[in-house]
């Protein structure tokens, strides 16, 4: 690896980690401490737990800092779910099923072992202090305490760099041009992600909706019966790029030396999770 850091490197990181964070919204014991403080089932634990940390926020907020989600979908959801459970403690409740989901995931040696401690360390120097303005998601994520547990620790990190990523990709979206649908359409085209169907479902987009965002796409010369045209690859490379560039102040804090090191456990504790069952089938597509 280089001594020196690139947005590729950015790419690199996020794809070693990510898996550790959203493994949550997949995992049972998060539903189970949701409505155990009141909640409804279902996609308002989702809704909910993720934007928690911004404080009772309107359904407007949530759907313009989660952006690719159906609006209609969140206003079933919020408010009501601030009516049901505080957000500090849905907050609290999303840390108990996190605790819960590592120990079944990776097991009690591995979760409370050096590796984990060492990637908590790691991601925790990545993490602090990095600039707020213009990141929703990831200022109020920053603004929680840091959990003293070492797996919670790692996860809260994990966490804030997935949002620090993601409030930059929203920019970068719309930067491209692409709304919240128009950008799920594309993605899915590249056969990465989501599959079309999961994407539907777990976004909250009718058929009818996605096939006129197919055909806008298609008048644009985005998308065409086989996929996404040249141009539509241009328009993607070019938000991946973006997103990758404006991610990477976090890793040029760590340096190339602990990234590689941070890259290796990211990998090794991710193998641990999903060979444990972390994610269902038939969710992500298989192309590599």
């Amino acid at each position: 690896m280089p001594t020196y850091l690139t947005a590729a490197d950015a790419a690199r990181a996020h794809r070693a980690l990510d898996s550790l964070h959203s493994l949550i919204y997949f995992a049972p014991e998060a539903e189970e401490e949701l409505t155990g403080v009141g909640l409804r089932p279902g996609r308002m634990c989702y809704f909910a737990s993720r934007s928690a940390p911004m404080g009772p926020v309107s359904p407007g907020v949530v759907a313009a800092t989660f952006y690719n989600f159906n609006p209609a979908l969140i206003r079933r959801h919020i408010p009501r779910a601030w009516t049901l459970a505080s957000a500090e403690d849905v907050v609290a409740a999303r840390f108990r099923a996190v605790d819960r989901a590592y120990q079944r995931l990776l097991g009690d040696e591995t979760a409370n072992g050096a590796a984990v401690f060492e990637a908590a360390e790691l991601t925790r120097v990545a993490t602090e202090g990095l600039p707020v303005g213009g990141r929703p998601l990831f200022a109020a994520h920053a603004d929680l305490d840091w959990p003293e547990a070492p797996h919670l620790a790692l996860w809260h990190a994990i966490s804030l760099l997935r949002e620090f990523r993601g409030d930059g990709h929203v920019v970068a979206l719309l930067a491209g041009g692409l709304t919240g649908l128009e950008a799920l359409v594309t993605h899915t085209a590249t056969g990465r992600g989501f599959t079309v169907e999961a994407a539907k479902a777990t976004r909250g987009w009718s058929d009818e909706e996605w096939a006129a965002a197919e055909q806008g796409l298609r008048a644009r010369g985005l998308v065409n019966s086989e996929g996404l045209t040249p141009a539509g690859v241009a328009v993607r490379d070019a938000i991946e790029a973006e997103t990758d560039r404006l991610a990477l102040e976090p890793w040029l804090r760590l340096g190339a030396d602990r990234l590689a090191r941070l890259i290796e456990l990211g990998k090794e504790l991710s193998r641990a999770a999903l060979g444990a069952g972390a994610f269902p089938t038939g969710v992500f597509a298989t192309k590599k």
